[in-house]
């Protein structure tokens, strides 16, 4: 897939009717999104991505298809080079970290469906 195809996935999976899923596109929406978290008692996942990698590409539409499933999480995808402030501290994509009453409680790195699955159900 070239990068327009990519691009295109994104915006498909993005623009889609989604549960909970927010896409900040800056550091200032992002850094916005982060304090909403810390004052939420709700669980909520970001998934930090960047459009060029292609494992993240791959896994994407599985993250929106479980923010329908799992409805009680807060989904977010924030692209490192959108957010590129805020998320200098990512060293990997894709990297998920998962918050619960305000806090990061746990960090999955790297894909595969299956084992995203079950942090949202863990986490959820």
């Amino acid at each position: 897939m070239g990068d327009s195809g990519k691009e295109e996935a994104k915006r498909t999976c993005l623009e889609g009717s989604h549960g909970s899923l927010r896409t900040p596109g800056s550091d200032q929406q992002l850094r916005q999104t982060l304090d909403s978290l810390k004052s939420s008692k709700s669980p909520a996942v970001i998934s930090y991505g960047a459009s060029w990698c292609r494992v993240c590409s791959q896994i994407l539409p599985s993250f929106c298809k479980f923010s329908n499933e799992f409805k009680n999480l807060t989904f977010i995808y924030a692209d490192i080079d959108e957010c590129p402030e805020t998320t200098q501290n990512i060293r990997y994509t894709p990297t998920f970290h998962f918050y619960r009453d305000g806090e990061r409680v746990d960090e999955m790195l790297g894909t595969g469906e299956q084992r995203l699955r079950d942090r949202f159900w863990l986490h959820s």
